[in-house]
């Protein structure tokens, strides 16, 4: 679980407990570069940022919708 709203180069894994359209093979690296400041339903927030491959390189720009507390740490933040 991810205890506050992510931040700018913080990298977090998505799956299925952020959100049903990450389950299983859809679950992704992903590292934030905005998050959305406008409010949304209580939990939940759009989020920017880039799919990462195994090497930790980009491979696709995203903009996603998750709850909050289904992100988990999926490594250091970068460039804090």
């Amino acid at each position: 679980m991810y205890p506050e709203s992510p931040q700018p180069g913080d990298v977090v894994q998505v799956d299925g407990d952020a959100s049903v359209q990450f389950q299983g093979d859809r679950s992704m690296t992903f590292r934030v570069t905005r998050v959305d400041p406008r409010s949304t339903y209580d939990g939940w927030l759009w989020l920017e940022g880039h799919v990462l491959g195994p090497a930790g390189n980009a491979l696709q720009r995203r903009r996603i919708f998750v709850r909050q507390e289904g992100l988990h740490a999926a490594g250091q933040a970068l460039g804090r």
